[in-house]
C-alpha cells in the first residue's frame, strides 16, 4: 500500500459504514477494509432483530442517545436512496404490572428529552387498536420505529466503499499490529502478510478487546459474549403481531427483555433473552461451547462481581434458554394466545457486552483514538442503528487526531 492508508477492521455494518464515510470525507485516502470471514456481516450485523431504533430508552445527553437520533434519519434517507427495506411498523413497549408503571413514566420522560418522533403515552383500549392481541395497562407508541435488512445495507456500505475505489478483503483475519519505532507507519498482519497504515480503525466488535489489548495495552474493559435466543412463530398465529411489542426494560440492565418483531420477510420472532455466552461465534439453536472463549470470560474478575450482583436474573435466563415454555412465560404477558405449539427455535445472536473490573455493565458507546488508532470498545444496540452517525463521529476523531 502507497500514499495515506486508512485501514478498517471489520466488515459489519460499523466498519463499512467508516469505511464509505472515509472515501466521502478523505477523498485520495486509500482505505481497505479487512474482514475475517469470507462474507461480509457474518456476525454481529447478520444475527440481530432489523430494529431501527428510535431512541426511547438512551440517556439524553449520552453518546447513544445522539447517534441514535442521527443515525435513524440518515439509515432511513440510505435505505429510501439505494432501494433497501425499510418499513415503519411501530413499537409498543407495553406495561403490564402496577409495579411497572412508574418504570414508564420515566422511560416516557427519557423518550420526549431525546425528541422519539410521534411518541404517545396510551391507555389499555388504545394498546388493542394498535395491537389487537396484545394487553397491558397502559403503553408508549413509538409510530416511527421500522425495520431493516442489516445485511443489505452492509453489502450495499461496501459496494460504495469498493466503487469509491476503496478494497474490501474477505477471508482476511488480522492476527497482529505493531510499529517497528516511534513516528513509524503501523503493520497490520493480516492472512500471513504486512500491511502498512497510516490510521487503524477497530471495528472488530466480539473481537474489539482482544485486538485493542495488543495496540494500547489497555485490559479494560473486558468484551463479555451474551448469546441471544431467539423464536420464530409458525403458521397463522405469525400475524398476530403487526409490527413490535416490547416490555418495559429494567434499568439497572442494558437488555431491553424478550419482545416480539416482525421482520421485513414477514415472519415474526419473539426474543432475545440474554444468557451467557460460552462461544462468542455460537450462532447455532443449541448453544455451543469455545474453551478458549469460556476461559477468557471466567478469568476475568468483572465477570464474577456482575454474576454475583445479577445471579437471579442469570439463573431466570438460563431456565428460559433451557425451556420453550419457560421463555414464553415472559412472552405471554403481552400476547397471551402464542404459546409453545406456535413457535420453534430460531436461532441465536451473540451480542458484545463490555464490562468493567468492578463487575459493572459497560452502557454508553465506548469510541477512543489516540496515536493513529480508533477503537470501537463499545458498540452494542443501537449500533446498527447508528452507524452512519458512528461512522461520522469516528471519522471526526480521525481528522481532529
Amino acid at each position: 500500500m502507497h500514499g495515506h492508508t486508512v485501514a478498517v477492521v471489520g466488515g459489519g455494518i460499523l466498519g463499512l459504514a467508516v469505511a464509505r464515510e472515509l472515501t466521502r470525507r478523505r477523498p485520495g485516502t486509500q482505505v481497505v477494509v479487512f474482514e475475517k470471514e469470507d462474507r461480509l456481516a457474518a456476525h454481529q450485523t447478520g444475527h440481530n432483530s432489523g430494529v431501527v431504533h428510535a431512541g426511547i430508552y438512551y440517556r439524553p445527553g449520552s453518546l447513544k442517545a445522539e447517534l441514535c437520533a442521527r443515525g435513524r434519519g440518515l439509515l432511513r434517507d440510505y435505505c429510501l436512496e439505494h432501494d433497501l427495506p425499510y418499513v415503519e411498523c411501530g413499537k409498543l413497549v407495553v406495561a403490564v404490572d402496577p409495579a411497572e408503571m412508574s418504570r414508564l413514566d420515566a422511560l416516557e420522560r427519557t423518550a420526549t428529552e431525546n425528541g422519539v418522533p410521534g411518541l404517545r403515552r396510551i391507555g389499555a383500549g388504545e394498546i388493542t387498536e394498535i395491537e389487537p392481541h396484545a394487553t397491558g395497562l397502559a403503553a408508549l407508541h413509538s409510530p416511527r420505529t421500522a425495520i431493516t435488512d442489516y445485511v443489505a445495507v452492509a453489502r450495499q456500505l461496501a459496494g460504495d466503499v469498493e466503487a469509491a475505489g476503496g478494497v474490501v478483503l474477505l477471508s482476511t483475519a488480522v492476527t497482529d499490529v505493531f510499529r517497528a519505532g516511534r513516528g513509524s507507519r503501523l503493520q497490520v498482519v493480516a492472512a500471513g502478510a504486512v500491511h502498512h497504515v497510516d490510521h487503524l480503525v477497530l471495528c472488530a466488535g466480539l473481537d474489539a478487546g482482544r485486538l485493542g489489548r495488543r495496540i494500547d495495552g489497555q485490559r479494560e474493559p473486558r468484551i463479555v459474549p451474551f448469546r441471544g435466543e431467539y423464536l420464530a412463530v409458525t403458521g397463522p398465529k405469525r400475524d398476530l403481531v403487526r409490527g413490535m411489542v416490547y416490555p418495559v426494560p429494567d434499568p439497572r440492565y442494558p437488555f431491553l427483555g424478550v419482545h416480539f418483531t416482525r421482520r421485513v420477510d414477514g415472519s415474526l420472532e419473539i426474543g432475545p433473552n440474554a444468557v451467557l455466552a460460552l462461544d462468542r461465534e455460537g450462532y447455532g439453536v443449541r448453544p455451543g461451547l469455545r474453551l478458549a472463549d469460556a476461559a477468557g470470560t471466567l478469568a476475568h474478575p468483572g465477570f464474577w462481581r456482575m454474576a454475583r450482583t445479577h445471579w437471579r436474573t442469570g439463573v431466570r435466563e438460563v431456565r428460559g434458554s433451557l425451556s420453550k415454555r419457560a421463555y414464553l412465560s415472559a412472552a405471554r404477558r403481552y400476547v397471551p394466545d402464542i404459546g409453545p405449539a406456535d413457535v420453534v427455535r430460531a436461532g441465536a445472536g451473540v451480542r458484545a457486552q463490555a464490562v468493567a473490573r468492578d463487575g459493572s455493565l459497560l452502557d454508553d458507546f465506548a469510541i477512543v483514538s489516540s496515536n493513529g488508532v480508533t477503537s470501537v470498545r463499545n458498540a452494542p444496540s443501537p449500533a446498527a442503528t447508528s452507524s452512519l452517525a458512528i461512522a461520522e463521529h469516528v471519522v471526526d476523531l480521525i481528522q481532529g487526531g
